[in-house]
């Protein structure tokens, strides 16, 4: 059946679906949420829950991504963000976090601007360096990000500092780039050349990830223009409803493991899921695991004392993205794990993942992607 709709006599669209148009059916057994086990495991690397931490500066700093990996989960450090630019950057986050609108919205040009000066500092190798070196001491896994336009820069110095995890994340990223003017990364030379596994995208379609996913990378994130930060939808009229884009992508995955002859490759939700029913809904469309930025920001320990912002936001010449407050709500043990004060999803966000498999009859990651799903639209602030 096509799901293609006519927008007019000229074009044609195909349908798609956000994560608050679907919802999950409970149809079989239930189980004790004890015996539900969210461990995600990826290479070598076993984790107790299927959470990395966004590499944005709001999010995740060496100390939030040490404490998230001893929850279980996995902090992924941005390398071109104020850890890298400033030796102590904790006053310019107070700064950032102190900025005042003067026309009361968050899309204010003077807070853009001053955000733009503050990450025009140059990135210091040496940072790099003594960033993940902080990291690894914790006894952690060790997990860093580059843009595919800095990761020539610099990824010799991530993998001579011992980076277990290599994450090359962008708004999109192709395993087909074409450019005129420089020479483009080569994923597939560059993934079989590293000794670590390499998580890359984003990506919002079947095609797209099927091409990344042939360059050897172990994970590829799904997403593009989602986020409580993010304006690329009103700027480059660039979006991809999360639900339809997971379960394309899922497609992908299954069709490369009988194209590879077995080789799986974990699919990692990235963006636009700000509560536990998101999370919970992202796994049920095909995820392995989710990258959080909203729901992690509020956190009592992140670096953006309430506020959330994104690198899109710092673009030089194209800012895509507003520093967005999105408060905060507990520490970061009760926001994973609980207990919960909060009744909008905001907080234990592994707890209630384990629950909506238990209230479904799922007794880990993988056979929960096989739970019924319905198209169910509502507008996100009703119940």
């Amino acid at each position: 059946m096509s799901n293609e709709i006519e927008i007019g006599r000229g074009k044609r669209a195909t349908k798609a679906y956000s994560l608050d148009d679907v919802a999950i059916v409970p149809n079989r057994r239930t189980r004790d949420p004890k015996d539900v086990s969210v461990s995600w495991q990826i290479d070598a690397f076993q984790f107790d829950t299927p959470i990395l931490g966004a590499p944005m500066d709001s999010v995740t700093s060496p100390e939030t991504a040490i404490a998230l990996g001893e929850l279980g989960g996995l902090g992924v450090l941005n390398l071109e963000g104020l850890w890298t630019r400033y030796e102590d950057p904790t006053s310019v986050l107070a700064e950032i976090a102190g900025l005042k609108s003067e026309s009361g919205t968050r899309n204010d040009p003077k807070i853009t601007a001053k955000l733009q000066e503050l990450y025009s500092a140059e990135i210091q190798p040496e940072l790099i360096t003594s960033r993940l070196a902080q990291i690894r001491e914790s006894g952690v896994v060790v997990a860093g990000s580059l843009t595919p336009q800095r990761t020539q820069q610099f990824y010799k110095t991530v993998v001579d500092a011992g980076v277990d995890i290599f994450v090359i994340r962008g708004t999109t990223v192709s395993a087909e780039h074409v450019s005129k003017s420089t020479e483009p990364l080569n994923l597939k030379q560059f993934i079989y050349e590293l000794d670590v596994p390499v998580i890359v995208g984003g990506a919002a379609g079947y095609t797209p990830a099927m091409h990344l996913m042939r360059t050897g990378a172990a994970g590829v994130l799904v997403g593009f223009g989602g986020g409580a930060s993010s304006t690329t939808r009103r700027t480059l009229g660039i979006h991809a409803p999360m639900a339809t884009a997971i379960a394309d992508v899922a497609a992908a995955r299954r069709d490369y493991i009988e194209e590879s002859g077995g080789r799986y490759v974990h699919v990692i939700a990235d963006g636009g899921m700000g509560n536990s029913g998101d999370i919970v809904k992202a796994i049920a469309m095909g995820a392995d695991a989710v990258m959080l930025g909203t729901a992690l920001a509020r956190a009592e320990e992140a670096p953006g004392a309430g506020y959330h912002w994104g690198m899109e936001a710092v673009h030089e010449a194209s800012p895509r993205g507003d520093r967005a407050y999105v408060g905060t709500v507990g520490p970061l043990e009760r926001v994973l794990n609980g207990p919960s004060h909060e009744t909008d999803g905001t907080s234990n966000l592994v707890g209630a993942l384990r629950r909506s498999m238990a209230t479904t009859g799922y007794s880990t990651l993988k056979e929960f992607q096989r739970v019924d799903v319905v198209v169910s639209p509502y507008e996100s602030d009703r119940y």
